[in-house]
């Protein structure tokens, strides 16, 4: 008896959710047996990472503040994904769109509400998208490689915003610790429900709204997606490819601008160092485990807040470290696109002769 691997041509979707579920399952197993191999209760850790994140109202709100920027800059990459560019710089530019955001707020206030997040959303976006589309173009004109121009961008924009909150933009108030001023109130996203959730929950939904019906319902969303299975088609086809990855990449860096802006404003209130704490990367595998389906990431992005909300428990209550999260993160994008492979593919036995 032998194996044979053999292409699947049409495999049903109801087969995709179930794979991506079984194999969700053995990550937190595989999980559990590294936990019990360093002496801590898998059931324990679990319970802990539950409790911290369903236990009370008051938890479940910051489980949602939690995953909202990872939901939203995990748009803005999948936007590239789809169209096979690899965006690895989504770090960096909702960083720039942070350091925008707060250079309005500095040098530009206004008492009007409206005026003055218009104003610091216009100055995110533009900024995030610049970030962006200057890899696009690089990319576009040269065929520079845009996973080392993102990957570098990130930390150029890592050490400008630690010259800024360290340096010139540095709260004399704040006893030395990296931080702006804090925002005037016009320029606080307000909260909703008397929780820190705030109303960048509204963009995110409608975001969301927007991306699925211009990737599944417009020609440009057809053209990207071309694009992404077959650039030498798509270009035999009259698509414009260099100004299609400029433009993919804009839009891309802009919505992770976006999501820089609304986590200084709705949540933290000022700008100050570490303040993403790697959202960027998470999205990365929030777009992967979502199948680059903009609905699904929503639901994706809520699993990863219980993991980053429990990863904070586990560090007060159990001792443990957050690099456990990050392992279980890990481990979860391992096995899910290990499980790609029988969605793609399926193993038959045959007898040999």
């Amino acid at each position: 008896m032998g194996f044979k691997i053999e292409k699947r041509l049409d495999a049903p979707a109801w087969m995709k959710v179930a794979t991506t579920v079984f194999f969700i399952f053995l990550a937190f197993v595989a999980s559990g047996v590294f936990l019990y191999t360093q002496g801590v209760s898998p059931v324990q850790v679990y319970s802990v990472i539950l409790k911290s994140a369903f236990g009370s109202t008051y938890d479940f709100s910051e489980t949602i503040v939690k995953a909202l920027p990872v939901a939203m800059v995990s748009l803005a990459v999948m936007l590239c994904f789809t169209m096979q560019i690899w965006n690895i710089g989504a770090e960096g530019q909702a960083l720039a769109g942070a350091l925008a955001a707060a250079a309005v707020v500095r040098y530009f206030p206004m008492d009007n509400r409206v005026a003055m997040l218009s104003s610091m959303a216009l100055a995110a976006a533009l900024a995030g998208g610049f970030w962006a589309g200057t890899a696009g173009f690089l990319k576009a004109r040269w065929n520079v490689n845009e996973i080392i121009i993102t990957l570098m961008l990130n930390y150029i924009a890592i050490r400008l915003m630690e010259f800024f909150v360290y340096g010139p933009w540095r709260d004399p108030a704040s006893l030395g610790f990296p931080m702006t001023r804090p925002f005037v109130p016009s320029a606080r996203l307000p909260s909703l429900w008397g929780t820190r959730i705030h109303m960048g929950l509204y963009a995110l939904l409608i975001l969301t709204v927007v991306m699925e019906i211009v990737l599944r319902k417009t020609r440009w969303g057809y053209e990207i997606r071309v694009l992404g299975h077959n650039a030498r088609a798509a270009r035999y086809a009259g698509i414009n490819v260099a100004s299609s990855i400029v433009v993919v990449m804009f839009l891309s860096g802009a919505i992770a601008g976006l999501a820089g802006m609304c986590e200084v404003s709705g949540l933290q209130g000022r700008l100050q160092a570490g303040f993403s704490a790697q959202y960027g990367y998470t999205a990365i595998t929030v777009a992967w485990l979502s199948h680059l389906n903009p609905t699904l990431s929503l639901f994706v992005s809520f699993l990863m807040g219980v993991l980053l909300v429990g990863g904070y428990a586990l560090q007060i209550g159990m001792g443990l470290s957050l690099a456990s999260t990050l392992i279980l993160q890990g481990l979860i994008l391992f096995f899910v696109l290990g499980g790609e492979f029988f969605h793609n593919y399926r193993i038959r036995l045959e007898k040999r002769r």
